[in-house]
This record gives structure tokens, C-alpha cells and sequence, in this order.
């Protein structure tokens, strides 16, 4: 007999092509509760045949954190552990038998999150997420990338062994996101978080100016101490200054980048591609050797995917070439090509090169 009652909650929208295997993946679980908050598909139905407790209900006007907490009010509340996921999140089996065999009474879980696959099937962003939690004692809060609140003193446990992958659906739209993070700064002005993703939605919709502004805000605010995040920020001001033309500004701002965050990849490999524009092919390859002295990856969601795939060798493949260093060229497509043996861009490269070193 389980120890823990289990029970997992989601909320959704027109997600039908997801239900099936989320639910044989969630089914681990003694319960699962969804809130359908108005499909226009088949979801609904799909998730009553396979024995999902469904509850729809229009969240008028839309926040997310009022979505999850009304999803979360379905949740019975003699549950030991809610398990908070979306429909195109998948666990990795066994994971109920990890958190049993782990889980400390009272406690939230910290467990492996694949924010990224790979054409490979590989993960290439991960980073830890939090959102196994107690029955009592939490809600959500922010209308848009909500944050599970403690309500009280909170314990932590790690069970990192528990793996969830994330498969998104391309095709959803982010239209609300920019009025809601607005709307989330204006309720908590102090918040570096709220603040970091406002100006980060900015770059997304081409606002230059307004990111530049935000972000710096974001730097200036008290609360703005966690270094990563800093130095993304400021990696997201060059690229805003490099959309304006302004490539000094760039340079200067991932400098401070690397400053900020010498311990992670991105902003070395982002100037070595602005470098690489430049045709300052020695600049380019000195910031990429330094990036490939970095050889652990932090589990944090502000990885990038072009520092640890085929970018690095394809860059310093161009910029060899453009010295005449065609050995090394050569060295860095074939590295390239072990990355992503199907681009026909590198294909090609791979030919130009080898007949220039004939």
C-alpha cells in the first residue's frame, strides 16, 4: 500500500493532441485533476475517458495564477503531494517510486526539468524546477510565469533523480504574454523577476528601446542579485543595441555580461558572433576558446542552446578559414558536423574547405 497520496493538477486549453501521453505519464499518481478553462477541441472529452477528474471554468479576465489556483482548490485535502504539470510535460517513469523513497514530510521537491530536446532526443536546456509540493500552505502569485508562494517557513528536498521533458506546442500562441508581464510589474514594480521577463518580452516583439529600459531598470533594482540572471539581462541590452545599429553599446554590454557571469558560456559565444559579423576573426575565436574552457553547464533555465550544440565549432570553422588556417577549419567543421551531421550549410563548408586544401 503507498505511504503518500499523490495527486497531480494541470490546467489546459485545447490541448487534446497532448492528453494521452501526459495522462499514461502522470498516471504514477493516485489522482489527477485538470482545469479545462474552455477548449474548443476534444480535450475535455479525451481526459473523462481516461478517468481524469475535469472541472472547466472560464478565467475571465485571464491570469495564470488564478487558473493554478483554482486548479490547485480541486485537489483534495487529505494529499500529501501535489504534483504541479502541464499537458505537454512528461515524466520520465518511476518517478513515484523516486519520490516516495526521498520525499521528506512537509516538504517541496526540487527534480530535473528538460526545458529543451534536441533533434537527438537529448535535453540541451535544463534546469531545476520546484513544483511537487504540500497540499496546505501554498498558492500561486503573478498573472504570467506564476511563482508557487510559500505560505510559511519552507522545506526543500532534492530529488534530482526525478526527470520531467518538456515537448511544447510550437503553434500556441504567446499573444497575451507582454500585457500580462506589464500588468505583473505595475502590481509588483520591485519584483527583478517580473522585471528581468518584461524587458526579455520586449526583445521577443522587436521593442528595442523598451527592452534596453527595462532591463536596465532590472539591473538598478535592489532585489537583483542573482548574477545569471543579471548577465542575461545585459545580454539582451547588446542585442537590442546591435538591432539599433549600435554595435559599441553591444560590445560594452556583453563585456559587462562577462563580467557579471564568467562562469557560463553565453555572453562569450554571443561576442564572438558579433566579432564574427565584424570580420574580426581573431577577436571571434579568442571569446570562443574562452567559452570552451567552460566545461560544466549549470542546471538554470537561462541556458542557451547555441553555446553547447554545433555553433561554437561552426564559428571558429568560419573564422579559421577567413585566416588561411584551413587545417584548423577543417578541424572545427568536422566537430561541427558530429553536432548536426544532416546541415547541408556545413555539408557544403565542409567541401569548400577541403578543396582549398588540396
Amino acid at each position: 500500500m503507498n505511504k503518500l497520496k499523490v495527486c497531480v493538477y494541470a490546467i489546459c486549453k485545447n490541448e487534446e493532441s497532448f492528453v494521452k501521453r501526459w495522462v499514461e505519464s502522470m498516471s504514477e499518481a493516485d489522482e489527477i485533476y485538470v482545469l479545462d478553462t474552455g477548449s474548443s477541441d476534444n480535450t475535455v472529452s479525451e481526459l473523462t475517458k481516461l478517468g481524469v477528474n475535469v472541472k472547466t471554468e472560464i478565467i475571465n479576465p485571464w491570469r495564470f495564477d488564478v487558473a493554478r489556483n483554482k486548479s490547485l482548490d480541486m485537489v483534495p485535502l487529505d494529499t500529501d503531494i501535489c504534483v504541479c504539470t502541464d499537458l505537454d510535460e512528461v515524466f520520465v517513469s518511476g518517478w513515484r517510486e523516486k519520490l516516495e523513497k526521498s520525499y521528506i514530510k512537509g516538504s517541496r521537491v526540487n527534480y530535473t526539468y528538460n526545458w529543451h530536446i534536441n533533434n537527438q532526443g537529448k535535453p540541451d536546456v535544463s534546469f531545476t524546477l520546484n513544483k511537487i509540493h504540500p497540499r496546505i500552505g501554498y498558492h500561486w502569485t503573478h498573472p504570467i510565469h506564476e511563482v508557487l508562494t510559500c505560505e510559511g517557513e519552507e522545506k526543500i528536498v532534492n530529488i534530482m533523480d526525478i526527470v520531467v521533458n518538456h515537448y511544447p506546442d510550437s503553434t500556441k500562441s504567446r499573444g497575451s504574454y507582454l500585457e500580462l508581464l506589464e500588468l505583473s510589474v505595475k502590481e509588483d514594480p520591485e519584483d527583478d523577476r517580473n522585471m528581468h521577463y518584461l524587458g526579455r518580452e520586449y526583445m521577443y516583439y522587436g521593442k528595442w528601446e523598451e527592452c534596453i529600459n527595462t532591463l536596465k531598470k532590472h539591473l538598478s533594482l535592489k532585489s537583483s542579485n542573482w548574477n545569471l540572471e543579471r548577465a542575461a539581462s545585459m545580454r539582451f541590452i547588446a542585442r537590442s543595441y546591435i538591432s539599433l545599429h549600435n554595435e559599441v553599446e553591444a560590445e560594452y554590454w556583453y563585456k559587462e555580461a562577462i563580467k557579471e557571469a564568467s562562469n557560463i558560456r553565453e555572453a562569450y559565444v554571443e561576442l564572438a558572433m558579433l566579432y564574427n559579423k565584424q570580420k574580426r576573426w581573431l577577436d571571434s575565436i579568442n571569446y570562443l576558446l574562452l567559452a570552451l574552457c567552460i566545461k560544466e553547464k549549470e542546471l538554470v533555465y537561462i541556458n542557451e542552446v547555441f553555446c553547447w550544440d554545433s555553433t561554437i565549432d561552426d564559428l571558429m570553422s568560419i573564422n579559421y578559414f577567413n585566416l588561411g588556417l584551413y587545417d584548423l577549419s577543417l578541424f572545427h567543421i568536422n566537430k561541427a558536423l558530429e553536432y548536426d551531421k544532416t546541415n547541408t550549410r556545413l555539408i557544403e563548408n565542409k567541401k569548400i574547405i577541403e578543396n582549398m586544401n588540396k
